[in-house]
Parts: structure tokens; C-alpha cells; sequence
């Protein structure tokens, strides 16, 4: 994690949103952080065409049927990364819609707690690279289907 300055080293380059932050050191902070795993063009666990089963059993689902292997396997490990860390990770469970799930980070400081969650995703990002994954952080990447999505 790093801030872009100006070449004076002073003043933040126009895209450092971070610098305007007001940090607030006592402040805390919860981000419940949603996302689906894609693979393919289509969400993890859905059928080359169409839609796997109503949406449901996948929320906070258990068992192959609902949230297969691999998608359980890269949150768990996706947990521990964030842990080792040193991220306020609060928690995991699958979503609503299948390959939807989403995590949880708490920190204190507004800078702080920022910084934790772009590098929790960040994590996320890289660990799915090693599966042949990628990570929609999409509120509604199914678009108007009836399927509920981050939003």
C-alpha cells in the first residue's frame, strides 16, 4: 500500500484519494466486502447456459451442491492470508446467489480501515490468480435477472 506524490514529494498526485482522507484514529469501521467468483464468463457453479437452482440453499450453504469445492477452499485460504496479514478479518459465509460470497473486515482509524479492506481484496485477487479465478466485486453483475446480488 503506498500514496502517489508529486515529484516535490509533498503534495498528492490527483489520483491519491487516499491523502484526502480525514483520518480519524478512534473511528471504527465495518465493511461487509461481496463479490462472486467467475471462471469462464459466468459466476462459479452456474451451467455453461442458463442458471443453476433458485436462489437459497446458497446462503451461507454447506455441502458440494451449494458451494462446490474449490469456492470454500480459496475463502478459507483467503481468510488466513488476510489473518497472517494482520487484517481485522470478522468473518466469512457464502451469499445468496451461487459463487457469491463475502467477508467481513472491522478496523479502526479511517485510514487504516481502508487500507485494510483494498489489501483484503487485493489478497483475494492474487490467491484467485492461482486457481484460473477471477473476483467480480460488481454490486449486480447479473444484472436485472432475479438473482440478488451485492445490492
Amino acid at each position: 500500500m503506498c500514496e502517489v506524490m508529486m515529484p516535490d514529494g509533498v503534495t498528492p498526485h490527483a489520483s491519491n484519494s487516499r491523502a484526502t482522507i480525514l483520518d480519524d484514529e478512534d473511528a471504527w469501521f465495518g465493511f461487509e466486502q461481496e463479490y462472486f467468483f467467475y471462471q469462464d464468463g459466468r459466476p462459479l457453479g452456474f451451467p455453461e447456459q442458463g442458471y443453476p437452482a433458485p436462489q437459497g440453499p446458497y446462503y451461507t450453504g454447506v455441502g458440494f451442491k451449494n458451494v462446490g469445492s474449490v469456492a470454500r477452499e480459496i475463502v478459507e485460504e483467503h481468510l488466513d492470508l488476510c489473518l497472517e496479514a494482520g487484517i481485522n478479518h470478522e468473518g466469512i459465509n457464502a451469499e445468496v446467489a451461487k459463487g457469491q460470497w463475502e467477508f467481513q473486515v472491522f478496523g479502526k482509524g479511517s485510514k487504516r480501515a481502508a487500507d485494510q479492506i483494498w489489501i483484503a481484496r487485493y489478497l483475494l485477487l492474487r490467491l484467485c490468480e492461482q486457481y484460473g479465478i477471477d473476483v467480480e466485486f460488481h454490486c449486480k453483475p447479473l444484472g436485472d435477472t432475479d438473482w440478488n446480488g451485492s445490492g
